[in-house]
């Protein structure tokens, strides 16, 4: 044995993880120390079954193997040593390698043994016999070649005077678009989420055979489709596909018709708005390409996808503790978005549709049926996408966020809130919360405008939104005043409440009530009245003696409050005192009072140089019945002619 193999044994690198911190740091556990292996080495003995007369035995044979292979010199009792039949196993496999590579050696080497193959005699053959056998063998290939392409093309031209499809291309174009596997002579295929984490039961297989067997099987009176949960079941069970068409595909009577998921917003028994939930039309502009059975997958795929998302919606409605429960009742579920206002999903699935005509849908919100298309589909996506990094033998679970706490130096709370989830029903009733208070804001904006003829409101929605939250920018004008002054304020939309930013930064959280919405418009309008006045005034040189938002006079109004401004004309002669009541319309009052009053006598009591000028009663002015368009423009025309008066 000149050749030797050097073969090492040592215990592996790798150490079992003790634990994973939050940052996602994998902390190993050491390895032992000399004590503790020779602790559990010796933990494997058993010294119950070994005697002092045993051990002595051993000492004796041990003696004797030692004399005998001067090699081991040292040899260890095999009772006592735990990787005794380790060396043992190692020195058979080496013996046993030494001896195949002394035969290797010995084969190749000639001078031991010879491999060259003996010569055999040769046959007297004639030339002519073998050119004639060479011949006939090739006519025999030509007639299989030939008669293979005769079928073939008899085979295609029978397709094309039937108008079907060849069956492979079919076949191809099939397992391009779904997921297909053979077992035992049948080719089965897959509609199922559970390659995305799907936890719904219902099994989604569906069987594909060739048309043409299937047309046979038929008319010999033997039924050999079957829905896809039992491969040899009545075809009966199953929707049969019969086009022009070279596959046949058979899905299980469960999925068969159309459904969809209807969601509807009530207030009262009146619907406020709807959505309707499937995934039909989707694939239409494929179907003429790919064959007439897609129309059959996307059906049976849709009626899975509907049902796989009500039972998601219904077991978490069980589950979640709401203020007022959630109420599941056969295929319907029915959640309190607000007061009087109510959610209500149904699952509507009808066996007797036709799938050659498009399913019916009617008008509803766009917007609402893309979000809760959505939401099932994300939590497939999170199932199978989790982010980087994750620990490389841990568990998957925890999620980006939670992985860099750590080094973010994230505190409890962040933490807290990292492990607060939504489930799609909860994504949905905030949903369509948000829904019902943007109509509802949208409702209240354009009463408003079209009531309020002076000033003018204008709405601008920012058509980049969330789904839980809108934001509107309302600018009140007056026609032809608008470099003058303008009042803006911004209104965000929430699930259950608006919050409004006014001009000046004030910051105003009201409740789903519209009420509230329309006075804070009113008071704005009041507000917006008042300060344009100011401004005209100083532009006309007129004297703005005092005004006031929030007039304490008169009688006490249950909404909003009066606003006042006082003017003095250039000469100081004459006094306009204007009132705008925000009532549910708005109200107007205009007096005016003139310096020196009319019916003041001086006396030797009271000099006149002293108390000439003194104004007089304020007489209220005929607003109405002024000329101009607006608020603003009548003010104007009022003052210049009070003006021109005293010049």
């Amino acid at each position: 044995m000149s050749n030797s193999v050097n073969i090492s044994v040592e215990t592996t690198c790798e150490n079992q993880i003790r634990e994973i911190a939050y940052d996602g740091t994998e902390l190993y556990q050491p390895p032992p120390t000399l004590s503790e292996s020779l602790a559990k080495c010796a933990a494997r003995i058993d010294f119950s079954k070994t005697s002092l007369d045993d051990l002595k035995k051993e000492e004796k044979s041990a003696a004797a193997a030692a004399d005998d292979d001067n090699k081991d010199a040292n040899q260890f009792q095999e009772s006592l040593w735990p990787w005794d039949a380790v060396r043992n196993k190692l020195k058979d496999a080496y013996t046993e390698i030494c001896v195949l590579t002394d035969v290797i050696s010995i084969a190749k080497d000639k001078r031991y043994l010879v491999l060259d193959p003996l010569l055999e005699e040769p046959d007297d053959t004639k030339p002519i016999v073998q050119v004639y056998s060479r011949k006939k063998a090739i006519s025999q290939a030509a007639q299989v070649l030939l008669g293979g392409a005769e079928r073939i093309r008899n085979a295609h031209s029978e397709q094309r005077s039937r108008n079907v499809s060849d069956f492979h291309i079919e076949l191809l174009r099939l397992r391009q678009n779904w997921r297909l596997k053979k077992v035992s002579n049948a080719i089965i295929g897959d509609l199922s989420y559970r390659t995305a984490g799907s936890k719904f039961g219902m099994s989604g297989t569906f069987e594909v055979t060739k048309a043409e067997d299937a047309l046979d099987d038929e008319n010999s009176g033997n039924n050999t489709g079957g829905s896809a949960n039992s491969s040899s079941s009545s075809s009966n069970n199953g929707m049969q596909l019969k086009a022009s068409s070279a596959l046949r595909v058979i899905v299980p009577s469960e999925l068969q018709g159309v459904a969809y998921i209807k969601v509807i917003t009530q207030k009262d028994q009146e619907d406020l708005c709807t959505a309707q939930v499937n995934l039909m039309g989707h694939g239409q502009n494929i179907t003429a390409q790919v064959g007439v059975w897609q129309k059959t997958l996307e059906f049976a795929q849709n009626v899975l996808f509907c049902k796989e998302l009500f039972a998601q919606l219904a077991r978490e409605a069980i589950q979640l503790q709401a203020p007022i429960p959630h109420v599941v009742i056969g295929n319907q579920i029915r959640a309190t978005l607000l007061p009087n206002i109510q959610l209500i999903i149904s699952l509507c699935h009808s066996t007797s549709f036709d799938s050659s005509q498009p399913a019916p849908i009617n008008d509803h919100d766009h917007v609402l049926e893309h979000s809760l298309h959505q939401l099932l589909r994300e939590v497939h996506y999170k199932n199978s996408h989790h982010p980087f990094p994750h620990p490389a033998s841990a568990p998957l679970g925890p999620s980006k966020k939670r992985m860099l706490a750590g080094p973010t130096a994230a505190d409890r709370d962040a933490l807290l809130d990292m492990t607060k989830t939504q489930t799609i029903l909860e994504q949905i009733i905030a949903q369509a919360q948000h829904i019902f208070m943007r109509k509802r804001t949208q409702y209240v904006l354009d009463t408003l405008a079209r009531d309020v003829k002076d000033p003018q409101i204008v709405s601008h929605w920012n058509a980049m939104n969330s789904p839980t939250m809108s934001c509107v920018k309302i600018n009140i004008v007056t026609h032809g005043y608008d470099a003058i002054g303008r009042t803006s304020l911004v209104i965000h939309v929430k699930e259950r409440s608006l919050k409004c930013i006014c001009r000046d930064g004030r910051v105003m959280r009201l409740s789903y009530e519209p009420q509230e919405l329309r006075d804070l418009i009113l008071c704005q309008i009041n507000s917006h009245q008042i300060s344009c006045l100011v401004s005209l005034a100083r532009c006309m040189a007129w004297t703005v003696l005092s005004n006031s938002n929030h007039l304490g006079i008169g009688k006490v109004e249950p909404l909003g409050n009066a606003s006042s401004c006082l003017l003095a004309s250039p000469n100081s002669d004459r006094m306009i005192a204007v009132q705008i009541r925000c009532d549910p319309q708005i109200d107007v009052k205009v007096y005016i009072a003139r310096s020196p009053r009319q019916d003041f006598f001086p006396s030797p009591l009271v000099p006149e140089k002293f108390w000439e000028n003194l104004g007089g009663n304020f007489k209220e002015v005929r607003f109405d019945k002024i000329e101009g368009k607006s608020f603003l423009n009548k003010m104007e025309f009022l003052m210049a002619s009070l003006t021109s008066n005293t010049a």
